[in-house]
């Protein structure tokens, strides 16, 4: 009913500048107020927090040291004011990792920045048709594939296990991707899947967890998909993500476990 649905009071956290020009870009007419913590909050409402940034006029079309320099400004300032508790929840827009870099930030986007305030956070994402979650996310290959352990594959199965319960008790089966093609053959294809990946499965099965595999990657999603209740642990970064955003591009959520407040972002980054 309309009843359950609840109010919200969005805040924006950026620039004045910035909202007037794509208001006037985009033809928007958005009443948005600015931000004040000592007024009683209305419900519904978007109002405006500003945050004091270095741009003096609107630079698009390409990466450039301001534009990072802003954009990390304006997700800094949503981030202390989640851990203050002034907001429950933040919904991160799409960054320039280029102008992340010009700026001479050392992170390579938001996940990574919140992963090394919060080790036990975890990249996941979620549609009605798929769900995956990543072992590991903004790595080079070779570094992704080292990182295959089984005494880190078994702290992450636990860990994501801890966090999902979290938001549904003994709901969730854990279907794990293999890491070489038909998920090593028996050794035939590479020798992880037995001594890296079973061993950490196993150990989870005897914690309590609803988990199986590894199975091959390229049937793994197929045998997810439609299923609600089942969630792909992919190793890496693409193994993962081609899949989910060819399904859920436009509708998928990343979302961040383990932090003490709501984040997501759109699926396409």
């Amino acid at each position: 009913s309309k009843n359950s649905i609840p109010k919200i009071s969005y805040i924006l956290f950026g620039s004045s500048l910035l909202v007037e020009e794509e208001k006037l870009a985009l033809g928007l007419e958005l009443d948005i107020q600015p931000f004040d913590k000592t007024k009683e909050t209305i419900f519904p409402s978007l109002s405006l927090f500003e945050v004091e940034n270095p741009l003096k006029t609107v630079k698009k079309g390409s990466p450039s040291k301001e534009n990072g320099q802003a954009s990390f400004l304006f997700f800094k300032q949503a981030f202390e004011e989640a851990k203050r508790g002034t907001i429950q929840a933040f919904v991160t827009a799409p960054i320039s990792k280029q102008s992340w870099k010009l700026a001479g930030l050392k992170w390579h986007g938001h996940t990574d920045f919140l992963s090394q305030v919060y080790p036990q956070a975890i990249m996941t994402f979620w549609s009605k048709r798929i769900k995956v979650a990543l072992f590991s996310h903004h790595l080079p290959l070779k570094a992704a594939l080292e990182k295959i352990k089984k005494e880190d594959l078994h702290d992450f199965f636990l860990l994501l296990h801890k966090h999902t319960e979290k938001i549904q008790p003994e709901t969730f089966h854990f279907l794990v991707a293999g890491m070489n093609p038909h998920a090593g053959e028996d050794g035939l294809f590479g020798s992880e899947e037995e001594e890296e990946i079973i061993p950490a499965i196993n150990h989870a099965k005897k914690k309590g967890m609803r988990i199986s595999g590894p199975f091959p990657p390229d049937v793994v999603f197929r045998k997810a998909l439609n299923h609600p209740d089942e969630i792909v642990i992919a190793l890496y970064h693409d193994q993962g993500l081609i899949p989910f955003k060819l399904e859920a591009f436009e509708k998928g959520v990343n979302t961040t476990l383990g932090l003490p407040f709501i984040r997501t972002s759109p699926t396409h980054g």
